[in-house]
């Protein structure tokens, strides 16, 4: 494998690795390291439609579709109608969902510190 060719697997095994790590560390909250991200998403300011929400995260609408699905049965985000926009639903998160959100932030610290500690400041931001 030539040298060129080698980051984009790095950058996929760093990918995967962060993810599975991600994953173990949320699973005590009941969510992936997906869904998180979607959490996270919407815990940034006001509630926004799926579409506005998939093009954030960024992911296709029908994979955010079905996050939000089971997101809504666990009662950490809700759907409700547009209020102009027959077609749109809006997704706001729910109290228990900022609360699991904040409570996976917490958890997530740590494998976040070790991400970085290898880096300055500057490089961090």
């Amino acid at each position: 494998m030539m040298p060129n060719d080698e980051l984009p697997l790095a950058l996929r095994t760093a990918y995967l690795t962060l993810h599975r790590r991600s994953d173990a560390v949320f699973v005590e909250y009941g969510i992936t390291a997906d869904q998180f991200v979607l959490l996270a998403t919407l815990a940034r300011g006001q509630a926004m439609t799926q579409r506005e929400l998939a093009a954030r995260m960024p992911s296709d609408p029908s994979t955010v579709r079905a996050m939000l699905v089971l997101l809504e049965k666990q009662g950490l985000v809700t759907r409700e109608a547009h209020p102009t926009d027959a077609r749109a639903r809006m997704v706001s998160l729910t109290k228990s969902g900022v609360r699991t959100y904040q409570l996976a932030f917490d958890a997530g610290q740590e494998l976040r510190d070790q991400m970085t500690e290898s880096l300055s400041a500057a490089e961090t931001r």
